[in-house]
């Protein structure tokens, strides 16, 4: 990088600067607000420096500067402390997460939480079926020839199916269906599902077998088949607290990339267990997105990931308390998932 500690201390001044005051920066203010140990005259040619480096830059209508896209990435590779919780905050999430009732509300009271948090559009991926394992299947009868399927993973997630059977079948054959097949599923990766399906139709006795032909058809369906993933998104209103130079003045790309579920998924869907990604402005591949930032990160019980969360906003935003507001929340819907 070339840039010695006392530019990037006033690289991370200009940042800490422009994200609280939302205006351009000048040598003068820096000066006067941050104990840099210099004199007027050197911070403004280390503001030079900086300004050819491409880290920060003039915008037209001040003689302040603001920092770029790449100023912000060198600010959360080398500068940025991630803020930890105050106790208030971290029990105000435990609270309010802790009184969900389920799934649907977990998700709801998540996104509604991480954007009255962070103040910026909160989005959570629901747990995806595809990284889930069975905890559950039930078999409940609607009629003599027809059954409900009720798939729960151990997400929490719960999935309805309706089974048409060759004919009429008494309680005793579905109490066995039932036991054979958590028996041979219960536990198992959904994704390592359709072998032992395949099984189940071979091993299953001979006044079962018609019935647990037509049960596998609808299993392999309920386990195996692409399902469409769920978003949740809140706090969409917090983009008009920015000031004219976030969004290059129009909100309209940004909204129109909210209203696309598959951009979503791939934002905050794609994150890898343990890590916090943070994707800024011209890092994002959606056009409509360039001048945004994100930051996202995996959830799941124990280790393994189910599902993304993270905030989308403007480049000038809170990085070291948005970073550490998104591991915390993921952490605790983690704990949730695993206790439930």
């Amino acid at each position: 990088m070339g840039l010695d500690d006392r530019k990037l201390a006033v690289l991370r001044a200009i940042v800490e600067d422009y994200v609280s005051t939302q205006e351009p920066v000048g040598s003068k203010a820096l000066v006067e607000r941050h104990q840099l140990g210099v004199s007027p005259a050197t911070v403004r040619n280390d503001m030079a420096v900086l300004e050819e480096e491409g880290y920060i830059r003039q915008p037209h209508t001040s003689a302040g500067r603001v920092p770029t896209d790449r100023g912000y990435r060198l600010f959360v590779d080398r500068l940025s402390r991630v803020k930890p919780l105050s106790p208030a905050e971290r029990r105000a999430i435990e609270r309010f997460l802790v009184g969900a009732v389920d799934l649907d509300d977990v998700v709801h009271r998540t996104v509604r939480l991480l954007a009255q948090l962070t103040r910026q559009v909160a989005v959570v991926q629901y747990p995806s079926l595809a990284r889930s394992s069975v905890r559950h299947l039930e078999l409940v009868p609607i009629s003599t020839t027809r059954l409900m399927l009720v798939m729960i993973a151990d997400t929490g997630r719960v999935e309805q199916r309706l089974v048409e059977l060759p004919g009429p079948v008494p309680a005793d054959d579905v109490t066995d269906l039932r036991r054979l097949v958590n028996e041979k599923l219960a536990g198992a990766r959904l994704s390592d599902t359709p072998p032992l399906v395949q099984a189940l139709v071979e091993e299953a006795p001979a006044q079962l077998r018609p019935m647990m032909t037509m049960l596998s058809t609808v299993l392999l369906e309920t386990l195996v088949e692409r399902h469409e993933e769920r978003i949740a998104l809140a706090g969409t209103a917090n983009l008009t607290r920015g000031g004219l130079l976030d969004f290059q003045g129009s909100l309209r790309p940004i909204l129109e990339a909210l209203e696309e579920e598959v951009v979503l998924l791939k934002l905050i869907g794609e994150t890898e267990p343990s890590t916090t990604r943070v994707l800024i402005g011209d890092e994002n591949e959606f056009d409509n997105l360039r001048a945004a930032s994100v930051v996202s990160t995996g959830y799941g019980p124990g280790a393994t990931i189910v599902g993304g969360l993270g905030v989308l906003g403007p480049t000038r935003m809170d990085y070291p308390g948005n970073i550490a507001t998104v591991r915390a929340v993921a952490r605790y819907v983690g704990e949730l998932l695993a206790q439930n």
